[in-house]
């Protein structure tokens, strides 16, 4: 299956948290492949921690593969090459996790009959070698959207399941450019019709995640004082009617994640170590990235809405 990360902005939390869902995957053991296509600014190298996909991105990244410069694009073993020490050795039933970085060098493209070719090469080939494949997109309406659109367009492409998971913060603009990504004229959906998708069909592929969501609720804020409590629940429920009323609401939301001060201040995975020994992270997040990488696959949290 593949799985394109999308969303309208950056800052969304769309890569370190399609990072973290691939980790998730992978514990479950499945095999995983992460493709990161932010052409403009690649990041998942230093989330997953592994410099070595910074040197191999230099020669075989995968904005100089799609652009022809290399036979073949650089693949990262991350339990093999990371720095993290927790994720050095591959835990016990965990399946392959591996990473395909993107150019540091790199930048947008436009989306032409050759590089076309490149990308749906590699992802039949990716598809039929993992359970798993999460291709990391270009913030905004980019020319790694066109492509990812592009691609899963064409005929040989027809047989293979993906789906798409756009990011937004819980706030009024990142609501908004969210559902303008999707639903806008120039929108994911409008794109996908003109290429050949069947409207209904890519509507339903689509679910929004919320990312670093404040609940009201949490201890985290239990020391605010009781105006600021109020005011936070008030814009709480304006949110929710905002998100409804642009066509994001709750049937649409895969998931949300807390917001988390680790990853506030680093982009990083939240492993079971940091929840459970050193408890920088907390459970709640740890637990809504295990149950958002679950249903990546779970049919029931993608019936039509």
């Amino acid at each position: 299956m593949l799985v394109f990360a999308a969303s309208d902005k950056g800052g969304t939390g769309r890569s370190v948290t399609s990072a973290n869902l691939a980790y998730h995957r992978a514990l479950a053991g499945d095999d995983v492949c992460y493709l990161d296509f932010d052409f403009g600014s690649p990041t998942a190298a230093a989330v997953f921690d592994v410099p070595d996909a910074r040197r191999a991105a230099e020669e075989q990244g995968l904005h100089t593969y799609l652009t022809g410069e290399t036979a073949e694009p650089a693949r990262v073993d991350v339990w093999a090459d990371t720095e993290h020490p927790v994720l050095r050795n591959r835990p016990p039933g965990a399946g392959r996790l591996v990473l395909m970085p993107g150019d540091l060098s790199g930048g947008e493209f436009a989306t032409t009959e050759d590089n076309l070719r490149r990308c749906v090469d590699l992802l039949l080939r990716l598809n039929s070698e993992f359970d798993v494949i999460v291709v990391d997109l270009s913030a905004g309406r980019s020319y790694a959207v066109d492509m990812a659109l592009e691609a899963t367009s064409q005929r040989e492409m027809r047989g293979v399941e993906f789906r798409w998971l756009v990011f937004h913060r819980w706030t009024r603009q990142h609501v908004s450019a969210a559902a303008n990504l999707v639903f806008g004229r120039r929108g994911i959906l409008a794109g996908g019709v003109s290429r050949g998708h069947d409207e209904g069909a890519l509507r339903n592929a689509i679910r929004f995640v919320r990312a670093a969501v404040p609940d009201p609720e949490s201890s985290l804020w239990s020391q605010v004082s009781a105006t600021q409590s109020a005011w936070m629940r008030a814009c709480d429920s304006d949110l929710k009617q905002l998100a409804s009323s642009s066509g994001i609401g709750y049937s649409l939301v895969l998931g949300s994640v807390p917001l988390e001060p680790v990853l506030q201040w680093r982009e990083q995975l939240i492993t079971d170590e940091d929840v459970l020994d050193s408890q920088i992270a907390n459970r709640e997040t740890w637990e809504a990235l295990s149950e958002l990488a679950g249903r990546l696959t779970d049919d029931k949290y993608w019936e039509p809405a």
